[in-house]
């Protein structure tokens, strides 16, 4: 292909191509493009006027935009998120690649996607969770403009959650050679694997759709972590017009470096085409070397080593940023999670966004990507089963060929809960959608959700997937490996405890509604199907076949605002009372990523005391009017034993396992209060102001420490930017952290004060949150009312513009404050 010099900006284009373009570029779509949210008729029409549109960038979810409404289901969260919305784009591409292949990519499209280039329709994609591509290369006009238009028509009661809505992934052209890789064309597996060696086989498509045969080379390089070439082979290409061949050449690596959680080294595979002078495609696969084996009674062996799974499920939504995907916000959920302990996601429901698996990938996280949440039998009246029959092949099929050649992705869910288990021929529909993902990758093994047990197992879905999951059902692990010696049991979705962070109601509440909508922290109750982490501890210890467990969830996300939202028969059995509550209360953290209580019991039990000490105190002690009164306090620590401290006076040393606290829960075969956990220790305290302190031990010395000063009335803010210099590429992030404080810097941990916010220099405010869970201030407005001290902003960078972005937080009778962020 002739390589070209830098392509031409017109002014009918609101992109620029800026890379030279030589065999392949994949060039991103994101910008410039025309947004209405409303039915336009014949928006289509490249001759439609959209000049009054509205002028963004994607990823754009504008559901999040909101605004909160009683009227929307508070099950989905209270945003606007079904309707129809029009994109479209004007845009160029030069006379000069009129011999090449252009395709438009989207990675997602949020749902009931049409799409048209100029005035052609390309085709309809339901399902928003998975990317696609078209070939715009026949309809294109070459040096002159092009209009692209995309119709999205999510409707309501399609989802359990919030889904978000509009182009929320990110959209590429592809520009090829007509002798290429097809999308997603490689799978990158390695069959032997030792210290010495490692075999590669780098299984490639080749498409060619040129108009006569062609004899050309195909190279295949492995580049180490590194980026140096530490294997190559080639071999000839033979191919007829329209033909499309595979070719499978196998290398090997010497002394391979092991992805693993502790180790994430990717490789690169880089595929070839050339004629002998020119290339012609250039296609590079990221890899991962890694052994993963699944051993009947004793779980997960990752590279010759037991990993037990630490798990959470998580939505895809990125909390006050909505659904449009980001890759410093994607980043930042997962950094927390991984500081709780966390080396598994779940992603639940659907196919997450690239982004999700590259940051997996980099970071060492182990992944089970999950398909669907329903199949044929409908959970809601507009859900996945009417696009079923027609697409759940093509969607099943796509999700594996986009990332398979991912090394953090472990298993291939083929459903969540679904409603089959129920039907004596439902296992039918199980081995169908096993044997597509077999298929696709026989390298991995496939698993499922499954809530009805053991209805599950006698109507033998479990028997079709490789890794039976069970739902909430801890007291049947010892019963079914029992029966099921040779099966890999997994606690694939747990605990579905509820708390809002900072909310302590005295006394401990049961499960049930609370005038203030929030839940208790005390990590003690749940919806009837669920119970405190304690008891999944419990028999997973008494279990250690069982692979490991998925906790709903890591974050709290936007729908589901159990326990609140009853029954309203004007929305179809679906949850629109209690309102304002419209978002979860299952994470352990927020809305904005901030610890729960929830989060440090689990980071008790998931890491190590020797590389890690950790000691949590709860609640606050701040109780002015119940001077004497008992308050219930736990420690929860990864060390053997904790001292508890009132103004310098110790109330004694306990120890985890001999010192059991009493839980108040009713769960299946126990009544109220016949649990007693070894995972958490208490003091009942009569309150007095103060200090309240602990200090954990490790063989007998002090190794952490934590400590409450009963705080005064506010009297200044406190910013934390959790990166002070972020990149200028306009989408990079800084995540800054408001902490109300009294005039000796103590924490307030009850101020809900309004915060101000003003912005200057190259950067912007797009998001503010406080992770209360029952609130309806915008997300996007310059103000935000903290929640139980604290409150949160999001800062990005402008595009092409460097320097120092300032930060200003004032309120009212508080100290104003400043911080600086760089954007270089």
């Amino acid at each position: 292909m002739k390589r070209l010099s830098h392509l031409a900006c017109t002014l009918l284009s609101f992109f620029c191509f800026t890379a030279l373009i030589e065999a392949r570029e994949r060039v991103s779509f994101n910008e410039g493009w025309r947004f209405l949210n409303e039915e336009a008729e014949e928006a289509q029409s490249s001759s439609f006027d959209d000049s009054q549109w509205r002028t963004l960038n994607l990823p754009h979810d504008w559901a999040i935009e909101g605004p909160f409404d009683v009227k929307y289901n508070a099950r989905s969260g209270g945003l606007p998120f079904h309707g129809t919305g029009w994109y479209r784009k004007t845009f160029e591409v030069p006379a000069e690649l009129k011999n090449s292949k252009v395709a438009v990519e989207f990675d997602g499209a949020m749902y009931n996607a049409h799409v048209w280039i100029n005035d052609h329709f390309l085709g309809a994609r339901p399902f928003g969770y998975i990317g696609f591509e078209y070939d715009l290369t026949p309809y294109l006009n070459f040096g002159s403009r092009n209009v692209i238009a995309v119709k999205l028509a999510p409707e309501d009661l399609s989802s359990r959650w919030y889904p978000g809505a509009g182009l929320y992934r990110n959209t590429w052209l592809n520009i090829t050679t007509p002798v290429r890789v097809p999308h997603w064309g490689t799978f990158v597996t390695t069959p032997t694997i030792s210290d010495e060696l490692a075999e590669v086989r780098v299984r490639t498509e080749i498409l060619s759709e040129g108009k006569s045969p062609v004899a050309l080379q195909l190279h295949t390089t492995i580049l180490d972590p590194e980026g140096k070439a530490v294997s190559e082979t080639s071999l000839p290409l033979h191919l007829l017009p329209g033909e499309t061949r595979t070719y499978s050449p196998t290398l090997e690596v010497p002394q391979p470096q092991r992805w693993d959680v502790t180790n994430p080294v990717l490789y690169t595979a880089v595929t070839r085409i050339t004629d002998g002078k020119l290339e012609l495609d250039r296609y590079e696969t990221p890899f991962g070397i890694r052994t993963v084996e699944y051993r009947a009674g004793e779980g997960l062996i990752l590279n010759g080593r037991h990993v037990r799974i630490n798990g959470v499920c998580m939505h895809h939504d990125l909390g006050a940023l909505g659904a449009a995907v980001n890759m410093r916000a994607t980043e930042r959920q997962l950094e927390i999670m991984q500081a709780m302990g966390v080396n598994s996601i779940r992603t639940a429901h659907n196919p997450p966004s690239p982004e999700v698996l590259e940051v997996c990938d980099r970071l060492g996280l182990l992944v089970q990507v999950e398909a669907f949440d329903c199949w044929q039998m409908a959970k809601i009246p507009n859900g996945y089963n009417k696009f079923f029959d027609a697409w759940h092949e093509r969607d099943l099929r796509d999700m594996i060929r986009r990332d398979r050649n991912h090394p953090s992705v472990i298993m291939w869910s083929i459903g969540n809960e679904i409603l089959e288990q129920g039907k004596k021929d439902g296992w039918k529909l199980a081995r169908h959608l096993h044997r597509i993902c077999k298929d696709e990758d026989p390298t991995r093994l496939t698993s499922a959700g499954f809530n009805y047990y053991p209805a599950s197992v006698k109507n033998g879905l479990a028997a079709e997937v490789d890794i039976p999951g069970l739902n909430y059902k801890p007291l049947a692990y010892a019963e079914v490996t029992a029966q099921y010696p040779d099966w890999h049991l997994l606690a694939s979705e747990t605990s579905s405890c509820t708390s809002t962070r900072g909310v302590y109601h005295l006394p401990i509440e049961k499960y049930k509604t609370h005038p203030s909508l929030h839940v208790t922290s005390y990590d003690l109750i749940g919806p009837s199907w669920a119970y405190p982490p304690d008891i999944e501890f419990r028999f997973l210890a008494e279990t250690p076949s069982v692979l490991g467990e998925y906790i709903w969830t890591g974050f709290d996300y936007l729908g589901e605002p159990t326990p609140y939202g009853g029954r309203d028969n004007s929305t179809n059995g679906y949850w629109n009372d209690d309102w304002p509550a419209r978002s979860s209360s299952f994470g352990a953290v927020d809305l904005c990523g901030f610890p729960k209580d929830r989060f440090f019991l689990y980071q008790s039990q998931w890491t190590d005391v020797k590389y890690k000490p950790m000691v949590h105190l709860l609640p606050h002690w701040n109780w002015e009017g119940m001077e004497g009164r008992t308050i219930p306090v736990y420690v929860y620590t990864n060390a053997p034993e904790a001292e508890l401290f009132l103004n310098g006076k110790s109330l004694g040393r306990k120890k985890k396992g001999a010192d059991t606290t009493a839980l108040k829960v009713a769960f299946n075969n126990w009544d109220e209060g016949d649990y007693n956990s070894p995972y958490r220790l208490s003091w009942d305290v009569p309150y007095q102001a103060g200090e309240l302190k602990t200090i954990a031990y490790l063989d007998g010395k002090a190794v952490a420490e934590k400590a409450f000063q009963t705080a005064g009335s506010p009297a200044k803010l406190a910013l934390s930017p959790d990166r002070s210099v972020i990149a200028a590429d306009g989408s990079d992030l800084s995540f800054v952290t408001i902490r109300v404080l009294d005039q000796n810097g103590n924490f307030c941990p009850l101020a809900n004060v309004q915060v101000n916010f003003r912005v200057d220099g190259p950067g912007e405010l797009i998001a503010v949150d406080n992770g209360d869970s029952a609130s309806t201030e915008s997300f996007q407005a310059p103000t935000r009312k903290t929640f139980n001290g604290l409150a949160l902003a999001v800062i990005r960078s402008k595009k092409g513009e460097a320097g120092a972005i300032s930060l200003t937080a004032t309120a009212s009778n508080l100290t104003p404050i400043h911080v600086e962020i760089q954007s270089k």
